[in-house]
């Protein structure tokens, strides 16, 4: 797939750098954005390819969302993985800061805007129904993944079981 060319100048801070602080930002106002919308949030959720999602979203319906977090235009461009998600979720959005130039981000994704103290959905991506198999292992992932955190929480002297 094309890059589209860059609209400003590519010597600008966003363009030459990933930025910590702001990648926390726009993941934890994503992360806001999605529970306000009555989604429970976990993040980095590795996926059965390898990959690991940044926001794995999960409706009240049971819907599947990945927000892949980009907090530059430098971040954007190394990492050209965002197709692979569209196996895993329902619908696939791309949280940026209110600098990053929205233009770069594919019409066949959403797009959120977000800072620290929420987001914005600027663009809703077609849904993308998950096989019903795929769904369910998706679930029991994600499920075993938040009980096994808050053990860790709770327990963090505990050795693996293994």
């Amino acid at each position: 797939m094309d890059t589209p060319p860059i609209p400003f100048a590519a010597s600008s801070p966003a363009a030459r750098q990933a930025r910590p602080e702001v990648t926390v930002a726009v993941c934890r106002g994503a992360c806001r954005l999605m529970r306000q919308a009555g989604h429970s949030v976990l993040l980095e959720l590795p996926l059965p390819d390898g990959r690991r999602a940044d926001i794995f979203a999960v409706s009240r319906g049971g819907e599947l969302v990945i927000v892949e977090v980009k907090s530059s235009i430098e971040d954007w461009r190394v990492d050209g993985k965002w197709p692979d998600y569209l196996d895993w979720c329902d619908q696939l959005y791309v949280a940026v800061p209110v600098d990053f130039p929205q233009a770069l981000i594919p019409d066949e994704i959403g797009l959120i805007v977000a800072d620290a103290y929420g987001g914005e959905i600027l663009r809703r991506p077609p849904r993308r129904p998950v096989a019903a198999a795929r769904r369910k292992s998706l679930l029991i992932d994600c499920a075993r993944l938040a009980s096994e955190r808050l053990a860790r929480i709770e327990d963090p002297d505990f050795g693996d079981l293994a």
